[in-house]
Order: C-alpha cells, then sequence, then structure tokens
C-alpha cells in the first residue's frame, strides 16, 4: 500500500492506460485466418498469420477464416421440366481465397453464398426432367458448381464441389416408379426364358438331325436312357422296345460273334379264301 500512496494515482491510472492500449494493438492472427486491416475506414490490406501491431482508435482489424467451409443447402421445393414436384437438398464447399474482396465486396459472404446456392438450385434443376435428375447426378453436380462459383468470384469465395444430397419424391411417384421397375424386370424375365427356349429348340433340332443320321447313335441312347432308369428308381417299369431297334441290333451283333447275317425272313403269301 505504500508503494501504491507513493506513485499517486495519476500514476497508476497512467500505468493501467498503457497496458489497455499494449494489449489492444498486439494482435494474433492463426495460422489458417488473416487479419484484414481498415485504417480510419480505409483498406490497408490483410496481414497475418504471426503477431503484429495495430494503432489503437486508429487501426480496425476483421479475421478471415481461409479453411474450407462445408455448408448444407436447406431443402427446396422444385418444380422439373416435366412438372414432378421434388425436394431436393444440397452440400456445397466452398472457402474464401481473397479476404479483401470478401470483407469489402459483400456484407455476410456465408449468406450471400447460401442464398446464392438455393436460388441455382431450383434454377438448375428446374431445366432438368425427373429421370435427368436421377440418373446424371454427376453432370447436375458440375453444372451447378460452375454456376455458384461464376457468382461468387467477385467476393473472393471459390466454390470448389457441389453435391447434391438427397432427392425426395411424391409417394405417388415412388409407387409409380415402383411399378415400373417391376414391369420392366418382368419384361427381362421374360425376354431370357423365352430366349432359353429357343436356343434349347434349336439345340434339340441340332440333336435330332444327328441321331437321324445315325440310327446306331439313336439305338445307344434308347440303352442309355434304360440304364439311366434303372439306377434311378428301384421299383419295376415296364418299357417297350420297339422292334425295329432289334432288327438293326441283330445284324451288329451276330457280324461281331463271327455268325452269318440271317437273311431276311420272306413275307408269307396271302391265303386265298376257301371257296
Amino acid at each position: 500500500m505504500g508503494f501504491l500512496s507513493s506513485l499517486g494515482v495519476g500514476t497508476i491510472f497512467l500505468l493501467v492506460l498503457v497496458f489497455i492500449l499494449f494489449t489492444s494493438s498486439v494482435k494474433v492472427v492463426q495460422e489458417y485466418e488473416r487479419g484484414v486491416i481498415f485504417r480510419l475506414g480505409r483498406l490497408m490490406g490483410a496481414k497475418g498469420p504471426g503477431l503484429f501491431f495495430i494503432i489503437p482508435g486508429i487501426d480496425r482489424m476483421m479475421k478471415i477464416d481461409l479453411r474450407v467451409i462445408t455448408m448444407v443447402v436447406d431443402p427446396q421445393e422444385v418444380i422439373t421440366r416435366d412438372n414432378v414436384t421434388v425436394k431436393v437438398n444440397a452440400v456445397v464447399y466452398f472457402k474464401v481465397v481473397d479476404p479483401n474482396m470478401a470483407v469489402v465486396k459483400v456484407m455476410d459472404y456465408i449468406r450471400a453464398t447460401s442464398q446464392v446456392c438455393q436460388t441455382t438450385l431450383r434454377s438448375v434443376l428446374g431445366q432438368s426432367d425427373l429421370d435427368t435428375l436421377l440418373s446424371q447426378r454427376d453432370q447436375i453436380n458440375g453444372r451447378l458448381q460452375q454456376i455458384i462459383d461464376e457468382q461468387t468470384e467477385p467476393w473472393g469465395v471459390k466454390v470448389s464441389v457441389v453435391e447434391v444430397k438427397d432427392v425426395e419424391l411424391p409417394q405417388s411417384m415412388q409407387r409409380a416408379m415402383a411399378k415400373q421397375a417391376e414391369a420392366e424386370r418382368e419384361k427381362r424375365a421374360k425376354v431370357i426364358h423365352a430366349q432359353g427356349e429357343f436356343d434349347a429348340s434349336a439345340r434339340l433340332a441340332d440333336a435330332a438331325d444327328q441321331l437321324n443320321r445315325s440310327p446306331a447313335a439313336l439305338q445307344l441312347r434308347y440303352m442309355q436312357t434304360l440304364t439311366e432308369i434303372a439306377v434311378e428308381k428301384n421299383s419295376t417299369i415296364i418299357f417297350p422296345l420297339p422292334i425295329d431297334i432289334l432288327t438293326g441290333l441283330l445284324p451288329q451283333l451276330m457280324a461281331s460273334n463271327g455268325h452269318a447275317p440271317m437273311a431276311e425272313i420272306p413275307p408269307k403269301p396271302p391265303v386265298s379264301p376257301v371257296e
């Protein structure tokens, strides 16, 4: 208390004032920020990162973040070119590339960019039909990014990516698209089944022609069928045996055993009626 009383009230006030002025003149800007300096209302430029001094009461500083900002655009009701009402939202990635213009040219660059995104989203999607919106999403995203970036470039804002996030369809349209998809699947199934039947019939016709050229092959196939039935079924099977098969096989069997082939049995003469 004695030390303070010896300094006097005026000296203490002066020291406090100097401390306040010193702390207000020292500014620290992070690596991802820039400090835009105004001196008596005139733009002096952007400074940073690091530590620097300003003149209290004369200079004014505004910090601008240079990192990429992720902004989700609120769902917008859009009427497509084919008169379908959908709700669409998007996500936008942008950053400030010129801090001076972001402060001088626009009051709130984040809010301004959001409004530009909303209006551009409704305008671009309104010029596309529903099928294009659902199937050509990449082209629509590229077009949105180009248009929005051209409008925000005078503000020192660079829009890097615009992605249509979600497309909400009416319930009636969802049911109609589900029926259409089901009909397309049934159509493909019928076409595939018909193509399979056609191929199978063509193969069967080729097999029939091949067997017709070789009667022995037909007889062997007949015997193989009998063998397969005997193996798979354990019950007694009565299978008709055509006589023409035996007629074709007997000469071959007798020739393989060393016997002369049997002469054909002449047909019996017709019996004349007794008078």
